[in-house]
């Protein structure tokens, strides 16, 4: 479980930082939109992404939690104590696999928002 929490928070990580190169992203001039209707896309996508920032942020805290209290599992004597601490690492093991799953579409997303804006941009001459 302690190497599944360590992935866990590398992967949670990587994430952070790139989110905030697609932050910086989304801020850049190159970005702003020309139309009302890429406008609200983009504000979209920043809320979204706050969103999913603060999503991170709580479950970053939530693996902190779950690994200081990796060491009772050591003082169980029974084996229902055991499932319990089991039974939250799949909860906790859920709530990381659907986070990443989402902020892949996420990042999709905008991805695919940003490669339609610098296609319909001109290369300086």
């Amino acid at each position: 479980m302690h190497d599944e929490l360590q992935d866990w928070k590398s992967y949670l990580l990587f994430i952070e930082d790139e989110m905030a190169f697609i932050q910086r992203l989304l801020d850049s001039y190159v970005f702003e939109p020309r139309t009302p209707k890429l406008f609200e896309r983009s504000e979209n996508f920043k809320q979204h992404f706050n969103s999913s920032k603060q999503d991170r942020k709580s479950l970053s805290e939530s693996i902190k939690m779950h690994e200081n209290g990796l060491g009772g599992i050591f003082e169980c004597v029974q084996d229902e104590c055991d499932a319990h601490y089991y039974d939250k690492h799949q909860n906790l093991k859920d709530k990381v696999t659907d986070y990443i799953k989402s902020y892949i579409k996420l990042k999709k997303e905008v991805y695919n928002y940003a490669g339609a804006v610098l296609k319909k941009k001109k290369p300086l001459s």
